[in-house]
């Protein structure tokens, strides 16, 4: 599979270094995701915040960072912080909120539209894209939220 460059070019702004106001239609929520898909690709690492490699709380620090945003460091933190939003709201750019094992959130993604998501899963993989309905991460969905 192949891998994304290693380090994130530099600009102000959007892609091709337009401030996102400048691109027709761009929202936060839309930069957002794609800021995370672009990093498809990438190894995931336990405590990765970018750019080379990311843990899933990393992935959506770092994105939200690229923006001016600041965001807590876990998943859970990420999860207390976020404003909730209904599923049936969902909008580029939100969070979703897992429980892996046990009772609390442990895990996170970034939600890229049309019934995917972008998020940096587990050691050995690398940040991926996965939909709503995934057998494994669907019945572990929790709520979603956004912090822009």
């Amino acid at each position: 599979m192949l891998q994304g460059c290693t380090s994130t070019p530099r600009h102000s702004g959007g892609r091709a270094g337009l401030p996102t106001q400048d691109i027709p239609g761009a929202s936060v929520g839309t930069e957002i995701a794609l800021r995370a898909i672009s990093l498809v690709g990438r190894p995931y690492q336990w405590g990765g915040a970018g750019p080379s490699s990311f843990d899933c709380s990393g992935l959506v620090r770092y994105v939200h960072a690229q923006l001016g945003i600041a965001v807590p460091r876990t998943a859970a933190e990420q999860y207390r912080a976020a404003k909730p939003v209904k599923l049936s709201g969902l909008a580029p750019g939100d969070l979703l909120f897992f429980r892996i094992n046990g009772k609390r959130v442990s895990h996170v993604a970034i939600y890229a539209g049309e019934g995917r998501f972008v998020h940096a899963p587990q050691t050995g993989r690398s940040v991926e894209l996965r939909t709503l309905d995934d057998a494994f991460y669907a019945p572990r969905l929790v709520g979603a939220g956004r912090l822009f």
